[in-house]
């Protein structure tokens, strides 16, 4: 039977339907794009703003219309918050326990034809799931962790993910191990609340850190996102003293004003958050720091916004993901005092505008110097890759995917680095 997979949402979805994609092939499932024909859709779906909740009905609704007698398979966050208000015609519906059992609960509606409808509570368990292969990346995701506590005013994460567990050490380390093995250069630690790894299980991202170093031909170790408050002094110097761990860091802001801070229950203020910035850009030179914020959360007035826009200029940051304020049912925030819509639309242009001008600023700072890329695409014209600190560079030449390559970046051409081939890397 043939699947086709729609992953929506963040990196911890995109490594959980590698999982699944993975667990069908061991089945003998074909695996086929998601516009393709399929006997099967697997929908993953993301609830994290209420763009999010449209999309993830539109492709359910999708895969119905593609093929009217196909099984339509939605699962994931989407699914958690809203078991009772789902699109018809889905004929599996899994939230966001019991993925990992996939195959088994695909093989039951076979044999039964009954629709299956499986919203379970949430353990305090981490749900075991281990890759040692990705299809067509050459960047490899490992989930370390799942669940958040923090609880911020905005967000509905809590509510669908559950309580914070983390993978076991010495899985994580085998699972790691086994991916460069089978060729994957870099690596990126991903999770729900990255930053919070192990404390459940009597260890902490820095020690997994420490090991993760040592695993022999693993180039790059990328941390996909982490929390101000969890780039303690141990972290630090693990990251000042290994080059193998990037040079680049997604760090969320949120707000750059301590009375929106405060409101989005943030666990920082301004003042920290910008020495801690500081310190970091004193001890890996060229770093490039990437972060979220939200544009008109409640309480976001005129002064508010224009002490962020000023704050997020002298912070330097390398890019901003911009998100407009989501009113999410259940959370705090929804029953603040709403900005107007067209208020923070304007706002949401005039940062957009501004995260380019940063990124194109950053990459400026790289004309004429020497970069280290991974090939990641390929066609007869030219080749496209990234280096460590997460600058796309596009040289105009074929080369190997998966491969290391030295150029100099000769002009900005932007969202690309433009690179002159100096050698390639074995």
């Amino acid at each position: 039977m043939k699947v086709g997979i729609c992953t929506l949402g963040c990196k911890v979805n995109t490594y959980e339907s590698e999982y699944i994609i993975n667990e069908l092939q061991k089945n003998n499932y074909e695996i086929g794009n998601f516009t393709d024909i399929c006997d099967i859709y697997i929908i993953n779906t993301c609830t994290v703003t209420n763009a999010s909740d449209v999309k993830s009905r539109k492709m359910i609704s999708q895969a119905k219309r593609r093929n009217p007698s196909a099984i339509v398979i939605a699962l994931g966050c989407y699914i958690q918050a809203k078991p009772s208000n789902l699109p018809k015609d889905i004929d599996i519906i899994l939230g966001n326990k019991d993925k990992s059992k996939i195959v088994t609960i695909i093989q039951k509606y076979l044999q039964d034809k009954k629709t299956i409808n499986k919203v379970d509570n949430l353990d305090n368990k981490f749900e075991d799931m281990y890759i040692d292969h990705f299809v067509s990346r050459t960047r490899a995701f490992v989930k370390i962790q799942d669940g958040c506590e923090n609880f911020c005013s905005y967000c509905i994460i809590p509510y669908v993910r559950g309580k914070c567990r983390s993978k076991d050490f010495n899985t994580v380390i085998k699972e790691v191990n086994d991916l460069v093995s089978h060729g994957f250069h870099e690596i990126v630690l991903t999770g729900i609340h990255t930053g919070n790894y192990g404390t459940d299980i009597n260890t902490n991202l820095c020690h997994l850190l420490k090991e993760l170093v040592k695993i022999k031909d693993l180039k790059r170790l990328r941390i996909s996102s982490i929390e101000v408050t969890e780039l303690n002094d141990d972290i630090l110097e693990v990251i000042s003293q290994n080059d193998i761990i990037v040079n680049h860091l997604h760090i969320p802001i949120q707000a750059a004003n301590d009375k929106v801070l405060k409101v989005m229950n943030r666990k920082y203020n301004l003042e920290y958050f910008k020495e801690k910035i500081k310190r970091i850009k004193e001890i890996k030179k060229d770093v490039s720091i990437t972060t979220d914020i939200i544009v008109g959360h409640p309480y976001e007035d005129d002064d508010a916004f224009n002490q962020s826009l000023q704050e997020i200029k002298d912070i330097g940051f390398s890019k901003l993901h911009v998100f407009p304020y989501s009113k999410r049912k259940g959370t705090k925030s929804s029953a603040m005092p709403q900005v107007d819509d067209i208020i923070k639309k304007e706002r949401t242009k005039t940062l957009l505008q501004l995260s380019r001008q940063l990124e194109i600023n950053y990459m400026n700072s790289f004309l004429n110097r020497e970069v280290e890329v991974l090939i990641e695409k390929v066609t007869d014209d030219y080749s496209i890759g990234h280096t460590t600190n997460y600058l796309q560079v596009k040289i105009n030449q074929k080369l190997i995917s998966n491969q290391f390559v030295k150029v100099v970046i000769e002009q900005i051409e932007y969202p690309y680095c433009i690179g002159i081939l100096i050698k390639k890397i074995d």
